[in-house]
């Protein structure tokens, strides 16, 4: 590869730019940034050039909602070494970005969470992006594998240290039924993305939390109230709401192919994008880990813990990407958008990531038919994976 700082060029038989399929191009990049998006035989021939001989080189994928990865969770060792291991084990699944999510847990593990985060990114590491604090201001009657004994209301004090957070980007997942009015619209007021999850709020409760600023749904169908007949819920304000996005879990057990074409259908194009809310196992080799000191195991393909309950998902972003295409029936290209520059807009950065082009980071994917990762660049970085 390259010396760091030299110009080179990737190239190859298909290039996706984030809007379209570019056959035969290249991509030049230098100083970590790409400076030029070309026909092949336009490539300058006096740098080095690295030549892809199949498959796609994309924009690298991004991931709003990541617990764990390489046999950590963040939760367990809210720390540095932590985030490194995560970002290394999403690496291979195409991820080259990624908000860290802390489960419900105590205070003291948040304030270590963001701490960690906020070093990582004063010490210019390259993929991690914010933070995610999913809970603990949850309805216990949702709570999926979150600890009924970590889920608390929130209070005014909380809301003052969430508000606080302005220095780095924060997405907040909380059930809008139980906070109090007017802390929604605080925190939308400091620049914190607010989203519902493991909720049973009522339409009208969605559309109070929407006036207030509510930005997005977490893992839109999971641990939430259903769209019924004469209640819509929090599912039916979802598909309803414009101003809402939603993450959705592609991964065969959280969500039906169905349920994701309705979905598809319901939110206008940007609104819909893919998570992995992956967790230990992913890029790991145990199969197991430990959450509030209870065992989780895959099985089948599923996380579940000792209730049986869905305990997040094995899923890498790639893979979402594979099922939401092959299973769902989603074009590749809105695949490829949903997983990359979809979720960098929701969080501002799309001037930046999740796009192939002057000015844009080298954060790059390059896998093959099968969906296989092959090579990954962050920052004009490469890594062999196969």
């Amino acid at each position: 590869m390259p010396e760091p700082g030299t110009a080179f060029a990737i190239s190859a038989p298909s290039v996706f730019d984030g809007a379209q399929f570019l056959p035969d191009h290249c991509v030049i990049i230098q100083q970590g940034m790409v400076t030029q998006l070309l026909p092949i035989s336009q490539c300058p021939t006096t740098i080095e050039n690295v030549a892809l001989t199949q498959g796609v080189l994309a924009p690298g994928l991004i991931d709003l909602q990541v617990n764990g990865g390489g046999d950590v969770l963040f939760n367990n060792s809210p720390c540095q070494e932590t985030l490194i291991t995560m970002l290394d084990a999403h690496r291979a699944t195409g991820t080259t970005s990624l908000m860290p999510t802390l489960v419900s847990d105590t205070h003291e593990i948040q304030v270590q969470g963001v701490a960690a985060v906020r070093v990582a990114i004063s010490d210019g590491t390259q993929g991690i992006l914010g933070i995610h604090l999913e809970g603990p201001y949850l309805d216990a009657s949702r709570r999926g594998a979150h600890s009924a004994q970590m889920i608390r209301p929130a209070t005014d004090e909380d809301i003052d240290w969430l508000c606080s957070l302005q220095d780095i980007p924060v997405i907040v997942t909380l059930a809008p039924e139980l906070v109090a009015a007017g802390h929604i619209r605080r925190l939308h007021n400091s620049g914190i993305q607010v989203c519902v999850g493991h909720s049973n709020a009522t339409y009208a409760q969605m559309l109070n939390a929407v006036n207030e600023g509510l930005a997005g749904v977490t893992h839109l169908f999971n641990a939430m109230s259903p769209l019924t007949s004469r209640e819509p819920g929090v599912v039916g304000a979802a598909l309803e709401e414009d101003a809402l996005w939603a993450g959705i879990i592609a991964d065969g057990h959280h969500v039906h192919p169905a349920s994701i074409r309705l979905a598809l259908r319901s939110k206008r194009a940007g609104k819909l994008v893919l998570v992995s809310d992956a967790m230990a196992t992913v890029g790991g080799n145990k199969g197991h880990f430990t959450l509030y000191g209870e065992d989780i195991r895959q099985s089948d393909g599923r996380l579940v813990n000792e209730d049986g309950a869905l305990a997040g998902s094995a899923i890498g972003m790639i893979d979402a990407v594979r099922y939401a295409c092959r299973e769902v029936g989603v074009a590749l290209d809105e695949c490829l958008r949903m997983a990359s520059l979809y979720p960098a807009a929701i969080l501002g950065m799309d001037d930046r990531l999740g796009r192939i082009g002057k000015g844009y980071r080298a954060d790059l994917m390059h896998f093959d038919d099968s969906f296989a990762i092959h090579n990954t660049w962050v920052g004009g970085q490469h890594r062999r994976h196969l």
